[in-house]
């Protein structure tokens, strides 16, 4: 579909601005692979690449740099299509792992667990968001977002759950830190043993477990769902 597919990254190698400078096609599509129109994706990206200026408030998603028409499209995490990924999410691994009886949706509370951040109000917008879509479908017997460093916190989901089963669905890109080490230990995991189970190459969470009176599932993260592909051509197709 396209002369070349790249990946990028801010905080490693290759870089974003370093992959860009090596790019000769007449137009580029910068996808950013990010949950919100957040700190990163709308203010510290877009400037380093010149969408934006240092004290500008507005600015264009499309630049023409010498031949080339660059185009920065919205991230992954915002878009519609994301509703069904997360549904899918916990779908699936309710269906994979039943324990004694499968759990039904209208016994259980869907927490979607993301990051949060103070450095930038929308961080969180874009996870209220699905929790608001999800809750008008009466799917589940209630629907919360909790977070790693905004109130409420993911530890605080034994408190808001009012129905014995709970599924966690972490609304981040990659299974990494947070998701396979820091939310586990947060839901009440011994950081003991999650790091054994990763050494060992095993889930750091065993679905379901049982904490403080809950049948507890816990998904792998939303970023590495299959249909993440198609939301990707979404947005370059939006922007183009």
């Amino acid at each position: 579909m396209f002369a070349e597919v790249r990946e990028a990254f801010w905080k490693q190698d290759p870089g974003v601005t370093q992959v860009l400078s090596l790019l000769t096609a007449a137009r580029v599509f910068i996808v950013p692979l990010f949950i919100s129109e957040g700190y990163f994706s709308e203010e510290v990206i877009p400037r380093e690449l010149g969408f934006r200026g240092q004290q500008q408030d507005s600015w264009s998603r499309t630049m023409r740099r010498g031949g080339q028409m660059l185009y920065y499209c919205k991230p992954i995490g915002t878009h519609d299509r994301m509703t069904e990924v997360l549904l899918a999410r916990a779908r699936d691994i309710a269906e994979k792992f039943p324990g004694r009886r499968p759990p039904k949706t209208e016994e259980t509370t869907l927490f979607i667990a993301g990051h949060g951040t103070e450095q930038n109000e929308n961080s969180r917008m874009a996870i209220e968001r699905q929790v608001s879509l999800i809750r008008e479908r009466n799917l589940y017997a209630a629907v919360h977002a909790v977070y790693l460093e905004e109130e409420p916190r993911i530890g605080h989901c034994y408190e808001l759950a009012q129905t014995r089963n709970m599924i966690v669905v972490p609304f981040f890109i990659s299974d990494g830190l947070h998701t396979q080490e820091d939310i586990p230990v947060l839901l009440g995991e011994p950081e003991s043993i999650v790091r054994q189970r990763l050494k060992r190459g095993q889930h750091a969470w065993r679905n379901p477990t049982e904490k403080q009176g809950k049948l507890v599932w816990y998904t792998p993260s939303v970023g590495t769902d299959p249909q993440l592909a198609e939301v990707i051509l979404d947005r370059v197709r939006e922007a183009g």
